[in-house]
């Protein structure tokens, strides 16, 4: 094992050992309550593998613990901890990554009982982000994310000063002066950050503005990150914005026009993946970018129809759209359909349609399959949320290029 580190505040936790040239040993951890079943969280962990290893790391393997209740010291009980441990040990892990949401004081005293890093799934949602994020905007948002996530655990960071506690003639011990001042360059970045962020809200608010002065209609592809919105977005708009298969591939709002065989315009804008349990920190600093979402005239929402758990996922995205107060037409694409056998895709379609009350088109970005009908559906929606005008049908009977 490795001896625990401390974590400089201009440095986020984890960030220093994402990309090493060999990947870091980690073991995964979650818990669930007796009374709560444990179905839903297999599908966490099972996700929570695929966070990891995007950001860098190799986990070894998972593990579910049954909690009576939460510790509200350490999460687990002390014969956990010490079974966790011994594993450590043996498996020579060098993180260990918690599903759950960790209180500072919980990261900290596992830290100390286990001397490795640990990290929770907000961190490493973080990490990705910050790998991710490519303008500007993006940039200071994901920024302000890890510090307001990195503010209250500070303290951690200076235990080994705190022991010099009692100084003559000084207030605090020197370990207290460092954190306070450490917490007072966090809060001056962060307001810099919080100044450069509104600058650039108002230059976007300005830009939607002008956009809005001509009576368009936009539509927001929204969805789970890795459903495929970007190739989506690629396939019916001619574009080339990068697109992979991996978990935020893409954060950043991407839009592009539309005209389709009616002569209609319409906005089409790519927007950042959702995800189960999105940490508070990302959505606070993300209000700017979710504004394209809340701001939209329509909603595709885009569901990788091959995943297991498709109506979980659907659950995520229609519960965060409501978070938002978001109350647009839907339009429900079921994307990857080629990827299932024709009985597992007329179940899932069939599940879908019970359960939505609004369009539901499946699609295949892959090969174009359902591009048609989606175009179609976009252009018949956007008929009835935007009155005809020569500036948003300028062509009439025009096929789309």
């Amino acid at each position: 094992m490795r001896d625990n580190q401390t974590h400089s505040p201009s440095t986020p936790r984890g960030q220093n050992i994402t990309h090493s040239r060999e990947p870091v040993r980690a073991l995964l951890l979650g818990s669930h309550q007796r009374s709560h079943g444990h179905a839903q969280l297999e599908w966490e962990m099972e996700e929570l593998e695929e966070l990891s290893r995007t950001c860098g790391y190799s986990p070894i393997a998972h593990e579910t613990i049954t909690l009576q209740a939460p510790h509200a010291a350490t999460l687990f009980g002390k014969g956990t901890i010490e079974r966790i441990g011994d594993r450590i040990v043996q498996d020579q892990i060098e993180t260990v990554i918690v599903n759950d949401a960790l209180l500072p004081r919980q990261q900290r005293n596992l830290e100390e009982a286990w001397h490795v890093t640990v990290l929770d799934r907000t961190e490493v949602i973080l990490e990705i982000f910050a790998h991710r994020a490519t303008t500007a905007e993006g940039r200071i948002q994901v920024e302000m994310a890890q510090l307001e996530h990195m503010l209250p655990r500070l303290a951690g960071g200076w235990t080994h000063l705190e022991r010099q506690r009692g100084g003559v003639g000084l207030r605090g011990g020197p370990g207290e002066q460092q954190i306070e001042v450490d917490r007072r360059l966090v809060r001056t970045r962060l307001k810099k950050l919080k100044k450069q962020l509104e600058a650039l809200t108002r230059q976007r608010s300005v830009r939607r503005a002008a956009r809005t002065s001509v009576p368009l209609a936009t539509c927001a592809l929204v969805g789970y990150t890795n459903a495929g919105k970007s190739t989506l977005l690629n396939a019916l708009t001619n574009a080339a914005v990068f697109a992979d298969d991996q978990l935020f591939a893409t954060l950043d709002p991407t839009s592009r026009m539309m005209q389709f065989a009616s002569g209609r315009r319409v906005i089409v804008t790519d927007t950042v993946g959702f995800i189960q349990n999105l940490p508070t920190e990302l959505v606070e600093a993300f209000a700017s970018t979710l504004e394209e979402v809340s701001a939209a005239s329509l909603h595709c929402i885009v569901l990788d129809g091959s995943h297991p758990d498709v109506l979980s996922q659907l659950a995520t995205v229609e519960a965060t759209l409501d978070d938002m107060l978001c109350t647009q037409p839907r339009i429900l694409l079921v994307n990857k359909c080629d990827l299932l056998d024709p009985n597992a895709r007329g179940h899932l379609l069939a599940t879908l349609g019970a359960q939505v009350k609004y369009p539901l088109i499946p699609t295949s970005a892959a090969n174009g399959d359902g591009l048609r009908e989606v175009k179609k559906a976009i252009d018949r929606e956007a008929g009835t949320l935007v009155p005809e005008t020569p500036a948003n049908r300028p062509y009439q009977g025009q096929e789309q290029s």
